[in-house]
């Protein structure tokens, strides 16, 4: 999440205290919030208000992250205003993870405005309409996303998804087909596929993709998913 306009500031000073900030974060990011919220009263301006912003983040305190990222990117000091359509996406991945997706919608709405082909904006914008259960405008987000990012395999995958819950399993089948001909160690692909042949009552074929999934990404979401889809399947069986 480091801002490369700050870790290479001309100011030396200030950029090598931005990038020992942001590298605390991942370390130890209740120590990084600390020193961050000193820096920012003894002036640290924007490069620290980000930093703090960031760690609330890594700690966990999702709503307040979201309306630090909000607050900065709205005020951002001359020179910075170009680090705005980034902190937004920061703030609406905020928003989306304290669950509040009218919040991150209009964040990322704003920005998409500003933006209209940014490719992270449309992913993260149609994650949280999926999430609302809007897939039709998640669909057409992505269908963007895909036109200015054709190799993106983990586009394709969402969409796959957007076109699972359309009951639409063609159009699905053959944007995931496609994501794992592009990266073929894609879990979260392999996952998407399993459900696809699951719904097409291929339950071979979904077990083995849901177990190429888990051992693609242990200890992942993903995994836990893809685990737990074979234990009804196997509850079913028997």
């Amino acid at each position: 999440m480091q801002s490369p306009a700050w870790a290479q500031s001309d100011d030396q000073e200030q950029a090598a205290r931005y990038a020992a900030c942001m590298d605390l974060v991942e370390l130890d990011p209740d120590q990084a919030l600390e020193q961050a919220q000193t820096w920012a009263d003894l002036g640290g301006g924007d490069p620290a208000r980000h930093c703090a912003a960031v760690a609330l983040l890594q700690l966990g305190h999702h709503a307040a992250a979201g309306e630090e990222l909000e607050t900065l990117a709205s005020s951002l000091e001359q020179g910075f205003a170009f680090l705005q359509i980034p902190i937004l996406i920061q703030a609406g991945q905020a928003w989306f993870l304290a669950e509040n997706l009218e919040r991150a919608y209009a964040v990322q709405s704003i920005a998409v405005a500003r933006e209209p082909n940014n490719v992270d904006l449309l992913v993260d914008r149609s994650m949280t309409t999926a999430a609302a259960g809007d897939f039709e405008a998640a669909l057409s987000d992505l269908n963007r996303a895909q036109a200015n990012a054709p190799q993106r395999a983990d586009i394709l995958v969402l969409r796959a998804s957007a076109h699972r819950y359309l009951d639409q399993p063609a159009r699905a089948l053959a944007d995931v087909e496609r994501a794992l001909a592009l990266d073929p160690r894609n879990a979260e692909g392999y996952l998407e596929r399993g459900n696809l042949r699951r719904l097409a009552g291929d339950d071979g074929g979904a077990r083995d993709d849901w177990i190429e999934a888990a051992n693609l990404a242990p200890e992942s979401a993903t995994a836990a998913a893809a685990q737990a889809n074979i234990a009804k399947l196997d509850l079913k069986v028997e």
